[in-house]
């Protein structure tokens, strides 16, 4: 009888050959490209005289430099434009499917595939982004790689990579009330370390998995590469298949269900060997919020930034470092920390799900006239959505100002940044020093429901005391 992980099984069957050293070649079967990383790739082909070798799997979008403000061509910013310039060039040539501002399917790469239907179980995915590790929520291995990987994969659709070891995150019980998947994530990543990972890719399991919904498990798999695992993965179920279906690159008719059969074949079986298996009690997680310079650095709402005789040499080295960096304290109370700015959106939490959610924490209330606030939609199909729905003004009524699509100040590459030292409560996925935009910006981690919670009070709060 198999005892074979869905990551095996996948490997397995895409694996081209075993290489000298130790790796495999394997092949890619869905790659995402976007304007930041290809640039270099596509030149590398040219100087080589190579062309695509399989562009009906390559799909490109534009996210990480657009602005949010003013999304009218030519952008004001020239390095900006001649980026996008040069994506829409190469991917003309290579006959490359694009989704352009205006297209209607625009957005942020890992939040556009899975919405496409073009994210599927059983899939490996690459992409030039460390985010790519969002997919495997589908059952599919999905990861960032670099440049030369990039292009790599446009000249031969495989990667050479070594095999990973799988530990399984086991989440027993429920999440509660006003606790959500990004709490959950935040959480596993601090029990577990920023460096735990390395060499793994997780499986995500248990009830309180089981429980999400498709965009609350992309959260979770999007924030294992945080955690230092090369890719994270959620077994697929009827969610992940309900999810799919009828989406614009989904299988159709009598290929659907042909596609069902062969999902349903792929998760891991049930006495699966793991090289590791971490239990998690998710039941006990509360609001979480990061205090630090790393993701692992974080603490439930009504808790103490550690002291620093709690922590290991390792840990304390980069805490001493959070301190100064930060201007915090140990033993303060991460509740009531003054915020000066708030951001919703991200690959991590700029879903529909996510602006329902704090749509519904601000509905009637404003926000704090000390809080600079802005909801930049993950794609253009969430921000059609949300206007059908109203959502849109009802973040403009609590006085967030409402942006086009796009990666926005998570990684800062337009216009949308952090001033001086300002603190952000954020929903995006890295707290490093000058990650969103300024030098000596400082940047808290939460969920999108806690960034609407911190915008009304002006500093981080409970959102539990909004909801109950």
């Amino acid at each position: 009888m198999s005892q074979d992980t869905l990551f095996d099984k996948v490997w397995d069957l895409h694996k081209v050959s075993s290489l000298r050293g130790g790796s495999d070649q394997i092949f890619i079967g869905l790659h995402l490209i976007h304007e930041v990383t290809s640039p270099q790739a596509f030149g590398a082909l040219k100087d080589k005289n190579l062309k695509v070798k399989f562009p009906d799997r390559t799909v490109a979008t534009v996210d990480h430099i657009v602005p949010t403000d003013n999304q009218s061509r030519p952008f004001k910013d020239n390095l900006a434009e001649q980026m996008i310039e040069t994506l829409e060039n190469n991917c003309l040539e290579h006959k490359i499917r694009f989704f352009n501002i205006g297209s209607g399917n625009q957005g942020i790469v890992h939040v556009v595939a899975p919405e496409l239907g073009l994210t599927q179980p059983g899939m490996t995915i690459a992409c030039g982004d460390s985010h790519t590790s969002t997919h495997g929520a589908f059952g599919s291995i999905a990861f960032g790689i670099g440049t030369s990987q990039v292009r790599d994969v446009l000249a031969t659709q495989t990667i050479a990579m070594n095999k990973l070891k799988v530990r399984q995150i086991w989440c027993k019980n429920q999440l509660s009330n006003g606790v959500y998947a990004k709490d959950l994530v935040l959480h596993i990543i601090n029990k577990l370390g920023v460096k735990a990972g390395v060499g793994f890719a997780y499986e995500f399991a248990g009830p309180a998995i089981n429980a999400l919904s498709m965009e609350e498990r992309m959260t979770i798999c999007n924030m294992s590469i945080e955690g230092g695992a090369r890719c994270g993965y959620i077994n697929p179920d009827e969610k992940t298949f309900s999810y799919i279906k009828n989406k614009l690159c989904a299988p159709k008719n009598e290929h659907w269900e042909n596609a069902l059969t062969w999902w349903k074949s792929l998760k891991s079986d049930e006495n699966s060997i793991f090289d590791d298996v971490i239990e998690i009690d998710a039941s006990k997680i509360e609001p979480t919020v990061t205090w630090g310079i790393t993701p692992g650095q974080s603490i439930g709402i009504n808790q103490q930034i550690p002291l620093l005789d709690e922590l290991s040499p390792n840990e304390k080295l980069v805490a001493e470092e959070a301190f100064e960096y930060m201007s915090f304290k140990p033993g303060q109370s991460i509740k009531d920390i003054p915020v000066e700015v708030c951001f919703i959106g991200s690959c991590t939490n700029g879903r529909i799900s996510d602006l329902r959610i704090a749509a519904k924490v601000l509905k009637d209330k404003k926000i704090s006239k000390n809080v600079k606030a802005f909801v930049v939609p993950g794609s253009e199909r969430v921000a059609n959505k949300a206007k059908q729905e109203g959502l849109d003004q009802i973040f403009k009524d609590s006085g967030f100002q409402w942006r086009e699509p796009g990666c926005s100040m998570c990684l800062a590459m337009n216009s949308d940044k952090l001033i001086g030292n300002q603190v952000s409560a954020s929903s995006s996925n890295r707290n490093f020093k000058g990650r969103q935009g300024s030098p000596n910006g400082r940047t808290l981690l939460m969920s999108p429901a806690m960034v609407a919670a911190a915008a009304i009070n002006g500093k981080v709060s409970d959102v539990r005391e909004f909801i109950n």
